[in-house]
C-alpha cells in the first residue's frame, strides 16, 4: 500500500511526499537520490508517515499537506489528524482579528 510522509530536513524545513516503497524512498532521500529538494538539506529524518488504500488518496492526502502552513504540519505530526482543528489559514485569520 502506498503511503504520505514528511520528512524534516536538516535546515528544519519540512517535505512531504508519497511513495509505494517508504524505506526505499527514505534510502534515497538519505543517500541523496531522492527529490530535489531534499538532495541539498540532508541529512532528513521521518517525522510522520501514513499508510493510504490507493495512490489516488496518497496523492490527494499529499497534495493537501503541501498546502499547509508549517503550523498545521507540526500539530499533524505530533498529534495526528484530530490536532488539526482550528489550525486551517481562515481559523487563525478569524481568531488573529479577535486578538
Amino acid at each position: 500500500m502506498p503511503f504520505v510522509y514528511i520528512l524534516r530536513c536538516a535546515d528544519d524545513s519540512y517535505y512531504v511526499g508519497s511513495t509505494w516503497d517508504l524505506e526505499r524512498r527514505l534510502s534515497e532521500h538519505r543517500l541523496g537520490l531522492g527529490a530535489a529538494y531534499t538532495r541539498h538539506r540532508r541529512p532528513v529524518t521521518l517525522v510522520w508517515a501514513e499508510e493510504h488504500p490507493s495512490v489516488r488518496e496518497c496523492y490527494r492526502v499529499e497534495k493537501q499537506i503541501q498546502g499547509w502552513g508549517r503550523r498545521k504540519r507540526e500539530a499533524l505530526i505530533s498529534g495526528g489528524w484530530t490536532s488539526l482543528t482550528g489550525l486551517g489559514s481562515r481559523a487563525s485569520a478569524a481568531r488573529d482579528r479577535r486578538a
